[in-house]
């Protein structure tokens, strides 16, 4: 019988560290399931799903701790089954930057109970200007009973200067 874990980590950017991780899992037979990693201000930083045996994990949790003496921060998470409930959205919302914009959307959608599954953000220069956009891409969990013109609605009210598109699209 296999677990899965949920690790993340965070640590100075080198070539390597993904082949040491990677490397690592597999000798206690663990299978690399999903993960999200960037270069972000000079760290690089992941998160990632494994399975690994039920008698290789605490084997496996052990060596990962090891990496702390090479600099790079991991914390393993055994990982639970979640049965999200609900239809499942993207949600794009540009605008020009300004603090609070991640803090403002994420409060309407807590206040309509919308859960934020994956969430991307980033900040670039409009085109024609030397102004810089906001970006964020999010996958989110709306109730059933939640109308999509109602959740567009509410995320429009937070400024006139953010554009906001929902679609309704098929997640795995």
């Amino acid at each position: 019988m296999s677990q899965h874990l949920v690790l993340s980590f965070i640590g100075e950017d080198r070539p390597g560290l993904v082949e040491s991780l990677s490397d690592t899992i597999a000798r206690y037979n663990g299978n690399w399931l999903e993960s999200r990693m960037a270069h972000l201000a000079d760290k690089f930083a992941g998160i990632l799903t494994v399975s690994v045996p039920q008698d290789q994990q605490e084997a496996l949790v052990s060596a990962l701790r090891d990496f702390e003496k090479l600099g790079l921060h991991v914390t393993v998470e055994v990982a639970k089954q979640s049965v999200g409930s609900g239809s499942t959205l993207s949600l794009s919302v540009v605008g020009n930057d300004r603090p609070g914009i991640v803090k403002e959307v994420s409060q309407v959608l807590h206040s309509l109970m919308v859960n934020v599954k994956e969430l991307t953000t980033s900040c670039e220069p409009a085109p024609m200007s030397s102004d810089m956009l906001f970006k964020t891409e999010m996958v989110l969990v709306v109730p059933k009973n939640l109308l999509l013109s109602e959740l567009e609605a509410a995320l429009e009210k937070i400024s006139s200067d953010l554009m906001v598109e929902l679609s309704v699209k098929q997640f795995a």
